[in-house]
């Protein structure tokens, strides 16, 4: 499945190579390239490219969209509605 996110944009807005993000988020250039194309990876790889970027983790839907392409927060309204 190809999830949308804004590694790639944010990585080069930052001057950084896809090398230079792996090893700060402690991951392979390979994994890094397979997110900026869309697959998906486990919530732990996020979390540490959330970090790696210099971003806190509330601030994920910056980086990584929902499933649904909506926010946490609208998720979870959406959700109660259903119930």
């Amino acid at each position: 499945m190809v999830n949308t996110n804004s590694v790639r944009q944010i990585r080069e807005s930052k001057m950084m190579s896809k090398a230079e993000l792996a090893r700060k988020a402690d991951v392979t250039v390979q994994t890094i390239d397979r997110i900026e194309k869309g697959n998906e990876c486990r919530l732990d790889t996020k979390r540490k490219i959330i970090l790696a970027l210099g971003y806190k983790l509330i601030d994920r839907t910056k980086i990584f969209e929902e499933k649904n392409g909506n926010s946490p927060v609208l998720s979870e309204k959406l959700d109660k509605k259903k119930a």
